[in-house]
């Protein structure tokens, strides 16, 4: 089955997503870390408040994903900028639902389960891939990022379930996430397990294994957390998360 952005739209159009390479999964795991805090600096540290924040945010997700999305090819900077809003809209849709609705962390996450599933079923049916290699064309990129904020939203509320709803602490959780993290791997690598079913489980467990490594770090430490803060915690792993970018730009463009 074809779609409309089959033909000349596939020629006229490069993948727009990067290689998952250790540097890809990396700046992915950092950029969930500050989804994680950067919410919570601007909500609390700054004074915005919950929709103050989500209104911000939103303004600038929307603004990143229309210049990603209008564009022809993959560039760092730009791809990078939008996974970067994405995580910190993903973390506050997850926590108005507790917050400001009341929605128990764990229906949300089964909710956003639901709805990760959809899309992926909706995608499939339509485009008959999966793949991060074939996003090339605007409807497949419109799945992927679909797709990826349904992840970010999900990997929120698992998060926030294993850490504080079912009291494991944040640095129990982390090791269990980056547990299961490995397990995917072994799967992949040993076992040879589908690349595609591999690599979407394993982002949505990124998105959990870097929040509870970043309230780990900002918690105070009568929460469980290094009491870093906020700030410092979101300071860290931005400078990372450019440094890392600012190389795969310059690999780039050469």
């Amino acid at each position: 089955m074809k779609t409309k952005d089959s033909g000349a739209g596939v020629a006229a159009w490069g993948n727009k997503v990067p290689e998952a390479t250790l540097a890809f999964w990396l700046i992915k795991m950092m950029s969930t870390t500050v989804g994680e805090t950067a919410a919570d600096f601007l909500n609390a540290d700054l004074g915005f408040g919950l929709a103050g924040t989500s209104a911000v945010v939103g303004v600038l997700f929307f603004v990143a994903l229309f210049v990603q999305m209008s564009a022809r090819s993959y560039h760092p900077v730009r791809y990078w900028t939008t996974v970067l809003l994405i995580s910190v809209f993903g973390t506050l849709i997850t926590d108005n639902l507790t917050d400001v609705l009341g929605v128990p962390l764990a229906w949300s996450m089964s909710a956003f389960l639901v709805l990760l599933l959809a899309v992926f079923s909706e995608w499939y049916a339509r485009e008959k891939t999966l793949s991060i290699h074939h996003v090339d064309t605007p409807a497949r990129e419109g799945f992927y990022w679909l797709a990826i904020l349904a992840t970010f939203a999900l990997g929120t509320a698992a998060g926030d379930w294993f850490s504080e709803g079912l009291q494991l602490g944040y640095g129990a959780s982390a090791i269990l996430f980056g547990t299961a993290i490995a397990a995917v791997a072994f799967i992949y690598y040993v076992l040879d397990s589908p690349p595609v079913l591999c690599f979407w489980i394993a982002y949505v467990l990124t998105r959990p294994l870097g929040a509870s490594i970043g309230d780990g770090m900002a918690q105070a430490r009568d929460a469980g957390g290094l009491g870093l803060g906020t700030t410092v915690t979101s300071v860290i792993f931005l400078a990372v998360i450019v440094l890392f970018v600012a190389g795969s730009a310059i690999r780039h463009r050469r």
